[in-house]
Formats: structure tokens, C-alpha cells, sequence
């Protein structure tokens, strides 16, 4: 089975120092710079170790380059999806709202919409992730 993670926000977004300060990224960026540019003082590094962020970025450089962007995506390349899980209700509105503005393809098949509404940090996402 192939599993592929998509974002669908404007921006990639991390937990900065504080909720008003989150650390922003284009999507296209690689893990492996947004963790040297979260990691530039001993103090940042020390920080973003002990909130999880660097070893979010570790995790997804090991298996793929970049943060990719589910709205982004081709029509063609989105049926090749035959389940889509989100794991938040809003991830799960911005697919639905996606697939409902895109033109079918010729050979358009129903792609099955999950939502498992869970909490954004690395626990509830890897208790999820073994469902």
C-alpha cells in the first residue's frame, strides 16, 4: 500500500516559541532547511528538541523531501488516491471543498473521504497512525 501526507493550508506551520509566533514555511521547502533554520543557535535547538519540531522535521526527511500541498496536486494525480484520511475536521472541509472545484478525469473514480479528528501533536499522532 502507498501512503502519501498532504497539507492544505496557505503555509506550512510549526509551533514557534509561542501560539502567536508559529514558524512559517513555504510548502516546497525542504525538511532538512527548515530544520537547519529552526536549529541556528544552541538555545533554538534546544527549544524546538524539546517541543518536538526538529524530530517532526527528522521524520518527514525520511520520507519524502518536502511538505506538498493536497490542493496543489493535479487532477490526474489526485485519482490515483482511492482514500483520503484526515485527521483534523478542517483538513477534512478543505479536501471535500478541493474535490467538490476540480473537473472529473476521464477515467474519474470515487475517492473515499475519512476523518479520524485527532490532536495535532506527535502522540496523538502516532496512536492514530496505527489505526
Amino acid at each position: 500500500m502507498r501512503v502519501e501526507s498532504y497539507g492544505t493550508g496557505s503555509q506550512v506551520r510549526l509551533p514557534g516559541k509561542s501560539a502567536m509566533e508559529p514558524q512559517i514555511f513555504k510548502f516546497g521547502t525542504p525538511y532538512s532547511e527548515m530544520y537547519r533554520s529552526l536549529a541556528v543557535t544552541p538555545e533554538d535547538e534546544a527549544f524546538f528538541s524539546h517541543n518536538g519540531v526538529l524530530q517532526l522535521c527528522k521524520r518527514g526527511s525520511s520520507v519524502k523531501l518536502a511538505p506538498q500541498r493536497w490542493q496543489d496536486m493535479t487532477s490526474k494525480a489526485v485519482q490515483k488516491h482511492h482514500v483520503v484520511i484526515a485527521f483534523e475536521e478542517r483538513i477534512y472541509d478543505a479536501v471535500i471543498e478541493d474535490l467538490q472545484t476540480r473537473e472529473p478525469t476521464e477515467d474519474f473514480k470515487a475517492i473515499h473521504v475519512i476523518c479520524l479528528d485527532t490532536k495535532d501533536n506527535p502522540h496523538e499522532a502516532k496512536l492514530q497512525g496505527r489505526v
